[in-house]
């Protein structure tokens, strides 16, 4: 399976994204709430071409599903299992232990969405794409989006520490690394 399928759960519909100004526009507006970016960046603004150059390019990319409510079509979005780069330069991209994550409007959280769209990901990478684990990374502060990897199935691994350009609010508590294996998936009861 290549990830330019469209995926679909109970409630959502996860598609490629598209290279037109629409989708810019909804990136732009996702990426400039600072309640979404607070664990990213602190939640500083993001210009629409910003967004053109460098994030729409990346959400263009393997692994990156715009998601959209499936009754009624509202855009939510996005998820992705990013994998690694390829042995060779340009090459084919390595789905062995890609990187899941996700980033929703904040009229979608609290309501299952990241929970449903990062389990079916996970099924994805294990069932379609010949992943051996699945990992995440997520500030130590965010205490949201752990509980979803969990969840989803991820288990804790360890809280480590990196030098970033500034520092945002809850940065001196590091961040924290999960993950899911394949033998570990099989025995949780998501499949």
């Amino acid at each position: 399976m290549d990830t330019e399928h469209i995926l679909e759960t109970g409630r959502l519909r996860l598609r490629p994204f598209m290279d037109d100004e629409a989708e810019v526009a909804r990136v732009v507006a996702l990426d400039n709430d600072p309640g979404v970016r607070r664990f990213i960046d602190g939640g500083r603004p993001v210009s629409p071409d910003t967004v053109r150059r460098t994030t729409l390019p990346r959400l263009l990319g393997p692994g990156f599903w715009a998601a959209e409510e499936r009754a009624t079509g509202a855009w939510l979005g996005w998820f992705c299992l990013e994998p690694g780069p390829g042995p060779v330069p340009g090459g084919e991209p390595d789905w062995r232990a890609p990187e899941l994550g996700y980033r929703l409007r904040r009229a979608a959280w609290g309501r299952g969405y990241a929970t449903e769209g990062a389990r079916a990901l996970v099924r994805t990478a294990f069932t379609a794409l010949g992943a051996q684990r699945v990992t995440a990374q997520t500030m130590t502060v965010n205490t949201g989006s752990r509980r979803v990897l969990e969840k989803a199935g991820l288990r804790y691994v360890r809280t480590f520490f990196e030098e970033w350009p500034e520092t945002i609010e809850g940065s001196e508590q590091g961040d924290v690394a999960y993950e899911l294996t394949r033998k570990e998936w099989g025995k949780v009861g998501l499949t």
